[in-house]
């Protein structure tokens, strides 16, 4: 049996430094050397969620770094996860289960939060009773002492774990030496001595010139510099923060399957095309241009976490009228989740669970209406699509039922191994979902690409449960590659 080794906190001098990513590798590393790691994250805000085994939800990343851990992904891992619906609210989920939404300025009073530490903490000691070590990631960034007082998820998470502090910057942004200084210097006494070590992340160029830089930053704050790890184009982890979208392709082009998805104001689990992404007979991008749309051989409307408020800004902007005339010329429609709603003839919100609209007329692709209900459905499935002999995987994470016109007779898409039945079926260029992953099966990609047999040339096709294990791999070799190993051990021991 392994040495137990205190727990490791990646925390932030910000946003969208690399932490998850960072985490993810780190969780891979450590299951190849012999431990059984886990990942905790005790709040996330983030719209994309996956569906737990037990059908519970948590935030993507967590399931992604448990996929990279080799484990089974547990509400325990992200026991707290909030999910933007405006600028100022957010639904809360506590241990998988949505309690309601909250705005920022009563969700971050002092009041109530004591009940959330003790939930999140409770998580991380069921989590660290089963696993070794447990690799934690910090939200945000560290320094924001204004929040000190409530904070459930960095510094007085790390001070109840008894964790080992790593504080990630990322270099690309510029300032690396004024946010890693001022991160450090802005904590209490007790919690710079948690801070073990530095690393620099999304390096670009020949790392022997920051050398001088990496003494420079030692001296500094007194805190040993773990490894600069470059930036990396070559390796795809799934990633949860929309940010990412900024890097996608957005426009169609000549000589392969134009798949534009798009692009919603609150658009949610953009995961789902990630496999399609990879295919080298597409070319998927985002877009809500209109002459992009038009160019599109098949038209993708995602999930939202506003679905109403999203159809109002589609019929405001064009973006509507120009998937149905689409469709029209022969373009394939298919919604996924909030998309699926859409394509309907109504939704229906009379408790308001979404907001301040209560009805909208869909796009009326489909003979179906959706009524949005408090109970939010989250699970995961196998299922047979049409009559496809294959089993697909998916998960199911939605508010809402959606149910046929009365008096028409609806075809549903698939068939669930329970005996349910999942999405609506008009023909092979017009069909919704709800489940999530559905394009993840490549069963069902080749037949959304079967009418557009001529533009394809011939290409392997890609496995990708294999392809995911091996980017984990590669990424795992990446940051061994360009972190000091026998440092963290050492730290990590307890020898520090």
């Amino acid at each position: 049996m392994k040495k137990k080794l205190h727990p490791i906190m990646l925390a932030g001098t910000g946003s969208d430094v690399g932490k998850s990513v960072i985490a993810a590798a780190l969780c891979r590393i450590f299951k190849q050397d012999g431990y059984q790691p886990a990942p905790f994250k005790a709040q996330n805000m983030a719209l994309n969620s996956y569906a737990t085994p037990e059908g519970l939800e948590i935030g993507r990343a967590q399931a992604v770094q448990a996929e990279a851990a080799g484990v089974p992904c547990h509400t325990d891992m992200n026991p707290l996860l909030l999910k933007p619906s405006s600028d100022h609210t957010s639904q809360v989920v506590l241990n998988g289960r949505p309690i309601g939404n909250r705005n920022a300025f009563d969700y971050f009073r002092k009041e109530g939060r004591e009940e959330l530490r003790q939930e999140v903490n409770a998580a991380f000691d069921r989590l660290a009773a089963r696993y070794n070590p447990i690799v934690m990631e910090g939200a945000g960034s560290i320094s924001e002492i204004n929040l000190r007082d409530t904070d459930l998820v960095n510094m007085p998470m790390a001070c109840y774990a008894d964790a080992d502090v790593i504080l990630v910057a990322d270099i690309d942004r510029g300032g690396v030496f004024a946010s890693v200084y001022g991160s450090v210097m802005l904590q209490t006494t007790e919690d710079k001595k948690r801070i073990k070590g530095i690393i620099i992340n999304k390096f670009r160029g020949d790392i022997r010139l920051f050398e001088p830089g990496v003494k420079m930053m030692e001296d500094l704050c007194g805190i040993p510099v773990l490894g600069v790890i470059p930036y990396y184009r070559n390796i795809h982890i799934e990633e949860e923060d929309s940010v990412v979208l900024d890097y996608k392709r957005m426009q169609a082009v000549e000589g392969k399957i134009n798949i534009a998805v798009v692009l919603l104001r609150h658009l949610s689990n953009f995961t789902d095309f990630n496999r399609l992404e990879r295919d080298e007979r597409v070319h998927l991008y985002y877009t809500n241009n209109t002459e992009d749309l038009a160019k599109a051989d098949i038209i993708l409307l995602p999930g939202s976490k506003s679905t109403l408020d999203d159809l109002y800004e589609l019929r405001r902007n064009g973006v509507a009228q120009a998937v149905l005339r689409a469709h029209r010329e022969g373009v394939t429609v298919m919604g996924i989740c909030g998309g699926y709603q859409l394509m309907g003839l109504e939704i229906h919100d009379p408790e308001g669970v979404e907001g301040e609209i209560r009805q909208l007329p869909g796009l009326g692709l489909l003979p179906v209406i959706t009524t949005m209900q408090g109970e939010k459905v989250t699970r995961q499935v196998n299922f047979h699509f049409l009559e496809n002999a294959e089993t697909c995987q998916g998960y199911e994470i939605h508010m809402g039922e959606t149910r046929p016109v009365p008096g028409v007779s609806v075809v549903p898409l698939n068939k669930l191994e329970d005996g349910g039945e999942d999405g609506c079926f008009v023909n092979q260029k017009c069909m919704g979902s709800y489940i999530h992953g559905i394009l993840d099966n490549q069963a069902f990609i080749d037949y959304l690409l079967e009418p557009y047999a001529e533009k394809l040339e011939c290409h392997t096709v890609l496995d990708y449960r294999t392809y995911k294990e091996e980017q984990y791999d590669k990424l795992a070799e990446h940051v061994r590659s360009h972190l000091n190993l026998p440092l963290l051990y050492q730290i990590m021991s307890g020898n520090d």
